[in-house]
């Protein structure tokens, strides 16, 4: 039950809505004061989950080179354009703006890219499927009231909207994470997490405008982080391939997951037939 991703989209319309409504009575200090204390959050969030790192050698070359491909393939301008699609879709629901309102366009673009392409976000959605554990994504979602309010101040209540492409995302990536979960261990899970922790905290300097990270070029790396493991059968899966084909090539994934389980059926009855291969064979 993905109850991370529901609390965090119900949290941004609800966020949304309240916004418009009380518009009036919220003025630019609390503004001003509220996103620090985001920023704050959103640092301890990424320092907890950082705490749980097992392989630190694997984790800090993972972020190094997926940063480096990040910015290679123009990840962060691929979301904005991404962004800038569904900017068209949904700006017209906006009464008191217009196509032609350059600073309109600007900020909506950069909310729904802060809702639904965040690496605390996408983190978070994955980490609740692999693991079951939705803390991250319902304290990013008491962060997200409070922001999707203070957007919807000047935008309205089309910020709400924004909470519609979020849910087909995040749900994507939970479901995601669920079928890769069995072909993970607890140091890869772990791993995974702190990565995901580095971009968390790197996500919390640019709320305050202490350093502008390119957290989104930084995604990557959470897909690298995950190493080769070997499997029952005796073939070696490496975890960031499995990722990235099950995210471009779904039918190739469908098949190889088939062949993997296939595979991990024959080594067990293998291994419950001979005691002498017992021993060796590795726990499930």
């Amino acid at each position: 039950m993905p109850i991370g991703v529901i609390s965090n989209v119900l949290a941004v319309a609800l966020g949304g809505i309240a916004g418009a409504a009380l518009k009036q009575h919220i003025g630019n200090e609390l503004k001003e004061k509220l996103n620090m204390v985001f920023g704050l959050c959103s640092m301890a969030m990424g320092i907890s989950s950082i705490a749980l790192m097992e392989n630190m050698p694997a984790v800090v070359f993972s972020l190094i080179l997926g940063t480096i491909i990040g910015i290679i393939i123009h990840l962060e301008t691929l979301f904005k354009r991404g962004a800038g699609q569904m900017q068209r879709i949904i700006a017209p629901l906006s009464r008191g703006a217009t196509r032609n309102d350059e600073e309109f366009t600007s900020t909506l673009i950069t909310v729904i890219v802060l809702f639904c392409a965040s690496g605390t976000g996408i983190y978070g959605s994955m980490v609740s499927g692999m693991s079951g554990d939705h803390s991250i994504l319902i304290a990013k979602s008491i962060l997200d009231v409070f922001t999707a309010m203070i957007f919807a101040c000047s935008l309205g209540a089309v910020v709400s909207v924004i909470a519609i492409p979020q849910a087909v995302i995040f749900l994507a990536l939970f479901f995601l994470a669920r079928t890769i979960y069995p072909l993970t261990t607890p140091a890869m899970i772990n791993d995974f997490k702190a990565c995901g922790g580095f971009i968390m905290l790197a996500t919390g300097f640019r709320i305050i405008r202490v350093q502008m990270f390119p957290t989104a070029d930084m995604i990557p790396a959470m897909v690298l982080v995950m190493p080769p493991k070997r499997s029952l059968g005796g073939t070696h899966s490496a975890a960031a391939g499995i990722m990235l084909t099950a995210i471009f090539h779904p039918k190739v994934f469908a098949k190889a997951r088939l062949a993997l389980l296939q595979g991990w059926a024959v080594s067990t009855v293998k291994c419950a037939a001979s005691p002498r291969l017992r021993a060796s064979c590795p726990a499930p």
